[in-house]
């Protein structure tokens, strides 16, 4: 099959977007649409489910509209989404019983606390492969059940669903006929174990998670419904589903064991494809990256919760500059940051500190410091956030990395690539297009319809635009990343830091 186009649908943190591409995976169509980010609380992000829908929905019409394709020539759909966010929502109704909780949010810490003195975290880690984490989906559907009022009632009763973005998406351009979900988006839950390709029974009591909630878990590949042709005005089928790390890396054409990408996005997320072998290693999650043909490939992955969203922090937050991509100018104005450090752990460090108590700080300020100093700073923690993954990567003897694949909207900052290059000392490889996650969408999307024959196909369209070669010497790297580990140190466990001086303080004042 080579006639038609194929659709990604690409549900990310901050808004969504629809694609269209062409079988030489060019972009024949394109339409994004941001949404409200909502803080209910210090620490708590949500989303309106109901918003999520109606933008992709806009975003599908408008990429039609303007790329000149007809909605009848779409001949398979690929979502992928921001993964572990939480969607419940009533089965008979379709509305949503409480606000989608975002993968970063820390509301359900509580909850994490009680299952680690429940002795939970060796047996979570075995058959999830996950780390006991608010970043995971257990705990927020726990935490919605317990919160929203008759909530898990209606759950007890079988009234209620459960589904990542990915899911509820679906459930809805089917008009509920389909509640599926695929195996890389299911590994992302802390309730599904990926040994033996299941919802796990055990972790589902222990989190007191009913499982008439779930979805059925497929392929990435696989048959997710088709649209009803009264919400797109034709029947699609939807052939690919992955979650946004996993889709980038299969649209990077990572297929053999030891190949590894990072995508900056809102997140910064380093995935390496590890074959048919789950590695565990301390600090790393262990995931399935992708089951296409019967077949499941895992991966080591490691993320960092503010990347992009640091230097959206810099515009929006600071006001230090005007727009994202003025953050490479004004960084490149200066040689160096002049010793100051931006972590930027504002909802915690993630991998592999695993902290969530943690927040951001800036260290190493002076009387001569400037805001292009800051602005650089934030641009430097995006790649020292990616050393700290890689080197747990490489301590383990049996893995070798030759080169990283990157992607996402920063990548086109040329001084956060070299700087990237120099602090890993591998090189940085920029492929043509940078749109890996809805590329890898519409590859799975396109492979279940047989509109790409095999990923040797997709493998040769796969095209370098630039490979960054480290240019700096190792006595510098070592000083400049020995700053930042002292500055990361800084950050943990802030926030019990702060609960502990309170207690103090009123013993002192009582006193």
């Amino acid at each position: 099959m080579g006639k038609g186009f194929v659709m990604a649908l690409d549900a990310g943190t901050t808004g969504v977007r629809t694609i269209i591409f062409n079988k030489n995976s060019e972009i024949v169509g394109v339409s994004s649409k941001e949404f409200k980010q909502i803080y209910p609380n210090p620490g708590w992000i949500e989303h309106n489910p109901m918003e999520i829908l109606k933008c992709q929905l806009e975003t599908i019409q408008d990429a039609i509209n303007n790329s000149g394709v007809s909605i009848n020539e779409i001949v398979s759909i690929g979502i992928t989404n921001q993964r572990e966010t939480t969607v419940i929502w009533d089965k008979h109704t379709g509305k949503p019983v409480y606000n989608a909780i975002v993968w970063s949010s820390r509301q359900t810490a509580s909850y994490i606390e009680k299952w680690t003195e429940m002795g939970l975290n060796d047996v979570i880690r075995q058959k999830t492969g996950l780390i006991n984490d608010p970043y995971f989906s257990a705990s927020k559907i726990a935490w919605i059940l317990d919160n929203v009022p008759n909530a898990r009632d209606q759950a007890n009763k079988g009234d209620l669903l459960f589904g990542t973005i990915d899911t509820w998406l679906i459930w809805n351009l089917t008009k509920g006929k389909s509640h599926t979900t695929d195996y890389s988006n299911a590994a992302r839950t802390m309730i599904f174990n990926i040994l033996t390709l299941e919802w796990d029974v055990e972790l589902c009591n222990e989190f007191t998670v009913p499982m008439s909630l779930l979805p059925e878990v497929k392929p990435s590949n696989g048959d997710f419904g088709v649209t009803d042709s009264s919400i797109l005005g034709a029947s699609i089928p939807i052939r690919g589903n992955a979650g946004d790390q996993q889709a980038a890396l299969f649209g990077q054409a990572c297929f053999k064991p030891g190949m590894a990408k990072k995508t900056f996005g809102t997140a910064g997320v380093f995935v390496m494809n590890t074959g048919q072998t789950p590695y565990y290693l301390d600090g790393l999650t262990t995931t399935i990256a992708w089951g296409l043909d019967n077949k499941i490939t895992y991966a080591l992955e490691g993320v960092v919760f503010s990347c992009g969203s640091t230097i959206q922090w810099l515009r929006d937050g600071a006001k230090m500059i005007h727009g994202s991509s003025d953050s490479e100018w004004y960084a490149d104005q200066i040689e160096d940051t002049g010793g100051v450090y931006l972590v930027p752990a504002f909802s915690g460090l993630s991998a592999p500190d695993w902290d969530m108590y943690a927040r951001g700080i800036i260290v190493g300020i002076t009387g001569g410091t400037t805001y292009q100093h800051i602005i650089r700073a934030g641009v430097e923690a995006m790649a020292f956030q990616t050393k700290d993954i890689l080197n747990c990567v490489l301590e383990n003897k049996e893995i070798a990395i030759t080169e990283l694949r990157i992607d996402g909207g920063a990548v086109k900052n040329n001084l956060l690539c070299q700087f990237q290059t120099d602090i890993l000392g591998i090189p940085v490889v920029r492929p043509t297009v940078t749109e890996m996650t809805a590329l890898g969408a519409a590859y799975l999307a396109g492979l279940g319809v047989g509109y790409w024959s095999d990923t040797n196909e997709i493998e040769k369209n796969w095209s370098i635009e630039k490979v960054f070669h480290p240019l700096m010497s190792k006595e510098k790297q070592r000083k400049h990343y020995q700053g930042w580990k002292a500055a990361v140190n800084l950050t943990r466990g802030w926030t019990k830091k702060l609960e502990i001086e309170e207690e103090e303080t009123e013993v002192n004042i009582v006193g």
